[in-house]
């Protein structure tokens, strides 16, 4: 079956030619008009992935983001008229996992829906089912990375902290899969983006800081702790034993 798309978009402009490029990618695609129709449509349709606009009627693409993150992992592609930084900033902190600045064009949308529904896995159940046997049998060792204090399951996508679950949002857990497969290693903020998000690096670093902000945020419950090391003027790594921040 096509994977489906909500669309939550006012203007009857956007919502064509959003619908008319993404049904020619081959995508399935529910609209909803305000923020709370989206919502309804949202738990009744299970999407792979939302469009949202953050301006909205009645509910606003914030608020919107912040309900769909409170039960839901659905990678989010916000859509902003606003070239406010801190605007952008703020959906990512919220949990959307990608963000286009109106006008932008219809194609590197459909490029940027690809990339992040190929990041998060989504694809046909019964090849999923084939692979996760596969790796289960043949490296379930290797499908589960193993840190004092710290467990990523990466055929679960499941993270655990001090022995409780916590709930990561898709680009949260492609970055700790990422870093914490290599420890160590440095990794460049263009590099990340070119890994997780799937296309080439046009930003300036910033949406890269704001997931890793926010990954730090539910991973390091300990405020003395650390996974997550920045190297300064160039990116991040992992670091396998978690050292203390005076220590750093």
């Amino acid at each position: 079956m096509p994977q489906k798309i909500l669309v939550i978009e006012d203007e009857e402009g956007i919502i064509h030619l959003i619908n008319l490029y993404l049904k020619d990618a081959g995508y399935d695609v529910v609209i909803a008009r305000d923020g709370a129709d989206g919502l309804a449509l949202h738990a009744r349709e299970h999407p792979d992935l939302v469009v949202l606009d953050i301006m909205l009627p009645a509910i606003d693409g914030f608020e919107v983001c912040r309900r769909i993150r409170s039960w839901s992992k659905t990678p989010i592609l916000m859509l902003t008229a606003r070239g406010d930084e801190d605007d952008r900033i703020a959906g990512l902190e919220i949990g959307a996992d990608d963000y286009l600045v109106k006008p932008f064009s219809p194609r590197e949308l459909v490029s940027r829906v690809r990339a992040i529904l190929r990041r998060v896995g989504v694809h046909d159940q019964s090849e999923e089912k084939v692979a996760k046997e596969s790796l289960v049998s043949k490296r379930e060792n290797d499908s589960m990375l193993s840190f004092p204090g710290l467990t990523v399951d990466l055929l679960a996508r499941r993270v655990t902290v001090q022995g409780q679950e916590v709930a990561l949002t898709p680009t949260e857990f492609d970055l700790l899969a990422l870093l914490a497969r290599s420890p160590d290693r440095v990794f460049t903020r263009e590099v990340l983006m070119n890994k997780v998000w799937g296309y080439d690096y046009l930003g300036d670093g910033h949406t890269i800081d704001v997931h890793i902000s926010s990954l730090r945020k539910k991973i390091e419950v300990d405020p003395q702790q650390r996974y997550i090391k920045t190297v300064w003027r160039v990116g991040y790594r992992f670091e396998a034993k978690a050292r203390s921040v005076a220590s750093s």
